[in-house]
């Protein structure tokens, strides 16, 4: 990793960052991607077996022949980025401040393998909604973290960087911008931190928006409705044919991480399986990203050589399932369709105290702001409505 940035003593300074990758680095990338030893192709015609050969090599060779990395950096650095110190760990963080006033702060929380990059297309419709269809009332102040061990934040050297800790350390990023008061938004592993953020009831945390919620009755229930089965059947299924990445990184984060560190097809198969399993789409990731928005995430991963490193957030929270986690703070809820599950409002009502809002909408999946980033921005105008 290799930025540009200004240098302080002071370790609750506030430090802009720029990102600005040496040229070498891509050079150096593109001749790996033109030696890859390749394995033979997969012996099923489904996607039982993996990532497809032909869709990869498809993926790679517009990786290797007319991807352009500068593309995603400019538009990055076109927003404000800055490091800070918390606990010990430089936090990579963007801030974009809204030009309304009364606006809402809200820190983002992304996941795995999710980056920073998720959230591209809905940081201007949230900051300045007048100029997408909202109106000023609607308007948030925006910061979006890397979790530690993710892109351009440090990496932890040792272990205890698990949701409680983040949680507070995306509290003390708050109050150090000057937010006293806000509110925090996650899917993924970032459902995960904004979760706990709620669940312990941070100081000056009003509200928080989910759109994977942690919900599930367990055990589950012995005489299951039809829309609690169709929960229930979607658990059992992750659990017994789509959970081995989880329990690979769980429990050998540095051994995958040797192959992911060392191959940016390795990297990249690794993550375009599950942009295509858990997205919204009947034939492969292709029908939902292009390719270029697969690759600005993989290269997050790549260039910040954080394949073992963000697989270690795994090793962090063993045994974590999709078991009810009672929140009492107000808490909003999108379901997207093609979510790895989608509970009933039911659970989420047992679950949450204070349910401020629920909705399904029609199209999306496990990457909702990435899939589909203009209902996302409608989901979080309307979760948030009543607590401004």
């Amino acid at each position: 990793m290799s930025v540009a940035s200004t240098q302080s003593s002071d370790a609750a300074a506030i430090v802009p960052f720029v990102i600005d990758i040496p040229q070498a680095e891509l050079d150096e990338l593109r001749q790996r991607l033109d030696h890859t030893r390749w394995p033979e192709q997969e012996t099923v015609a489904d996607l039982s077996q993996g990532a497809q050969l032909a869709r990869v090599k498809k993926l790679v060779d517009y990786w290797s022949s007319e991807y352009d990395w500068r593309q995603v950096e400019a538009r990055l650095n076109n927003y404000p980025q800055f490091k800070t110190e918390i606990d010990g760990l430089g936090i990579h963080f963007m801030h974009i401040r809204s030009p309304h006033q009364n606006a809402l702060p809200m820190v983002m929380t992304h996941g795995w393998p999710g980056s920073i990059v998720e959230f591209l297309d809905v940081i201007d419709p949230l900051v300045d909604p007048t100029q997408y269809g909202g109106t000023a009332d609607q308007a948030f102040h925006v910061v979006i973290p890397s979790i530690p061990g993710f892109g351009f934040s440090d990496k932890p050297d040792a272990k205890g960087w698990n949701r409680n800790r983040i949680g507070k350390a995306w509290d003390t990023l708050m109050k150090r911008l000057g937010y006293q008061r806000y509110v925090a938004q996650g899917g993924d592993w970032g459902s995960v931190v904004t979760t706990e953020m709620g669940r312990i009831q941070l100081d000056g945390l009003a509200a928080i928006h989910v759109n994977l919620p942690f919900v599930a009755q367990l055990p589950f229930p012995d005489n299951p409705t039809a829309e609690e089965q169709i929960a229930i059947d979607q658990c059992v299924l992750f659990a017994e044919d789509g959970s081995f990445y989880h329990h690979l990184q769980t429990t050998r984060p540095q051994t995958i991480g040797y192959a992911l560190a060392d191959s940016p097809v390795g990297q990249a198969a690794w993550i375009y399986e599950k942009l295509g399993a858990w997205s919204d789409n009947q034939d492969g990731p292709e029908q939902v990203f292009s390719y270029d928005q697969m690759l600005n995430n993989i290269m997050f991963y790549w260039l910040t050589n954080s394949g073992a490193s963000s697989a270690r957030m795994y090793a962090e929270h063993p045994g974590l399932n999709f078991g009810a986690v009672p929140v009492d703070i107000p808490v909003a809820v999108s379901v997207f369709p093609r979510e790895i599950y989608t509970p009933p409002r039911s659970w989420a009502e047992r679950t949450y105290s204070q349910m401020i809002y629920w909705n399904r909408p029609e199209k999306g999946g496990h990457f909702a702001a990435f899939e589909q980033p203009a209902t996302f921005v409608s989901e979080l105008r309307a979760a948030f409505a009543s607590i401004r």
